[in-house]
């Protein structure tokens, strides 16, 4: 379906071209919503397999736990058998037994050999008696110990269980919380996506990328009106979700920075100082807590495409705001575990 979505925009985009209809600038913000719209699929395969690595994980775990249940289970159907066995030998000789004792009273007054040899029967049938009476408490006590350790396995299943799910659901919540942001911000800065802004979700994050055109000139840190309008437009989503942390992240392309006499000294301090710059945009005037906020260069290290092209320099010149929600509740679960 997505495959005929790009072919039937493809085929768009070719016929109003042709027509003469639409200008190239909304062709290129047609290529833009295209590339807009992978992004997040990308996105969100990187979520569902991260989601799939960690259910995979646990589903291990538990796989693990069955077997050395079923192992366990084995080992007590054996004890439970071999002392069935030793009961039913004990019952044999208790019968033996109680025979050669009615024998020795009969014969108590006949033969004195026969009745020293009735004796020492009994004395060994006593003996074997006491041998398979110990070795039945053994089995008992064997029997009752994998019992206790088939319960403590039981429990720790139970439990293993019992945490996969609550993970599961903390989960679901936070990537619905991530999603509810992203519609938020998407809906605030509607006039300006597809113009040198996009919003994406990536590992659990909102990510609010700005090109260099639209907040910057080349070489400046100094920010455009329409620039501070979009900033100014986030500003007031940040200020009714207080939990969101906010990370302001500066880069450039690979072009070396020429400070001439200026105080900068290369791309690291301009993207630093890029970002600091957006810091406080944001917190003019609003009421957001500057706690939540922190600023970061990352020069031209974190390019988005790698070609030494000036399409690809365009790129990676921008500014991404990037809006983690509180995982503080899923932290405390994983350390408790």
């Amino acid at each position: 379906m997505k495959r005929s979505f790009f072919f039937i925009l493809g085929v768009a985009a070719f016929v109003l071209s042709s027509m003469s209809c639409v200008t190239s600038k909304k062709y290129r913000g047609l290529q833009d919503t295209s590339r807009q719209f992978m992004n997040e699929r990308d996105a969100f395969k990187t979520d569902n397999i991260g989601l799939e690595m960690k259910n995979r994980e646990l589903e291990a775990k538990i796989s693990a736990i069955s077997k050395e249940t079923e192992a366990v289970k084995d080992d007590l159907s054996k004890a439970e058998s071999e002392r069935d066995k030793a009961l039913g030998d004990y019952n044999k000789i208790s019968a033996k037994y109680s025979e050669l004792q009615n024998a020795q009273e009969d014969l108590i007054r006949g033969n004195v050999k026969e009745t020293q040899k009735l004796l020492a029967d009994l004395r060994e049938a006593q003996a074997k008696l006491q041998k398979k009476e110990d070795l039945m408490h053994q089995l008992e006590q064997n029997l009752d110990n994998k019992k206790a350790s088939l319960d403590e396995l039981t429990f720790e299943l139970e439990k293993r269980n019992a945490r996969m799910a609550e993970l599961e659901k903390i989960l679901d919540a936070q990537k619905k919380i991530a999603q509810d942001l992203k519609s938020k911000v998407s809906e605030a800065l509607l006039g300006f996506e597809n113009n040198g802004l996009t919003v994406s979700m990536k590992n659990g994050k909102v990510y609010v990328s700005l090109d260099e055109k639209l907040l910057f000139k080349s070489a400046s840190w100094d920010i455009d009106a329409n620039g501070r309008n979009a900033l100014k437009k986030l500003a007031g989503v940040l200020e009714k979700n207080k939990d969101i942390q906010v990370m302001i992240e500066g880069h450039t392309d690979n072009v070396p920075y020429n400070p001439g006499s200026g105080q900068l000294k290369d791309n690291w301090d301009l993207s630093v100082k890029r970002a600091t710059t957006v810091v406080r945009v944001l917190l003019d005037g609003s009421q957001i807590d500057a706690k939540r906020l922190s600023a970061s260069g990352r020069s031209e290290y974190l390019p988005v495409d790698d070609h030494n092209t000036a399409e690809a320099r365009q790129k990676n010149r921008r500014t991404e705001i990037v809006l983690t929600p509180d995982l503080t509740e899923l932290y405390q679960l994983i350390d408790k575990y």
